[in-house]
């Protein structure tokens, strides 16, 4: 069974939390390259070794690589202006944003130890997200064909909402980025962006709290989504 060290950066800036993540993805790496050729039984071979982090970040809007700076409806001046940062980073994806009351996850891990299968790994994040959501009564969470992250169906009143975006990047097997959980998020600054890049009128964001009514335990809910990332991957705690 692999271990995970779960690490919680509470509130972190996007850049020290990007600058981190790629410190521990060279480690695997690295450690993977030394590993090459040799087997778990030679006395010269290096653990495994796997991150999870939880963490939230201060006001920012990030576009992945597959993305169009035109679904950012700011300009430099008026970021400034409302305190969000911007940045342009290597994760699959389009714009989406951070914030305040949001459980980012980024797992640092090297699949060589778990499933060499992106769009499993991707299920697997999503899977998480829609579990954690069962847990407090929202039984209705689903993945929409044709888009990553989790869904929550239209009704009578509302369109489809999205309650979480998912964007990785992998190099060699070893994951990085992740997912962006909405529980108590100010759902507002996403009017600033064409989120995720879809521009539909049928469809929207939500949060934990704008559905249940109420503000949830932050600390409450990490504590659920790491025990069902644990036992989707099969992994203990380092």
């Amino acid at each position: 069974m692999e271990h995970v060290h779960f690490l919680d950066w509470q509130s972190i800036s996007y850049q020290t939390a990007w600058d981190r993540q790629g410190e521990l993805l060279r480690e695997l790496v690295d450690r993977k390259r030394r590993n090459r050729g040799k087997a778990p039984d030679d006395t010269d071979w290096e653990a495994r070794h796997h991150y999870l982090i939880f963490c939230h970040h201060p006001h920012v809007y990030t576009l992945g690589k597959s993305g169009s700076e035109d679904h950012l409806l700011l300009n430099a001046e008026q970021r400034a202006e409302r305190g969000v940062e911007y940045f342009k980073i290597n994760r699959g994806g389009d714009i989406t944003y951070h914030g305040p009351g949001q459980i980012v996850a980024y797992p640092i891990f090297d699949l060589d130890g778990f499933f060499t299968d992106v769009h499993k790994y991707v299920r697997y994040l999503e899977e998480a997200v829609i579990q954690t959501l069962t847990h407090y009564g929202i039984d209705n969470a689903y993945r929409e064909q044709g888009y990553t992250g989790v869904w929550l169906p239209a009704t009578d009143a509302l369109p489809k909402r999205k309650i979480c975006a998912i964007g990785v990047h992998l190099s060699r097997w070893v994951t990085m980025h992740g997912l962006a959980f909405n529980v108590n998020t100010d759902l507002s600054y996403f009017g600033n962006i064409i989120p995720c890049g879809i521009d539909e009128p049928d469809r929207d964001v939500t949060s934990m709290q704008q559905e249940l009514g109420r503000e949830l335990d932050v600390t409450e809910v990490k504590e659920i989504l790491l025990a069902r990332f644990q036992e989707l991957f099969g992994f203990e705690l380092a």
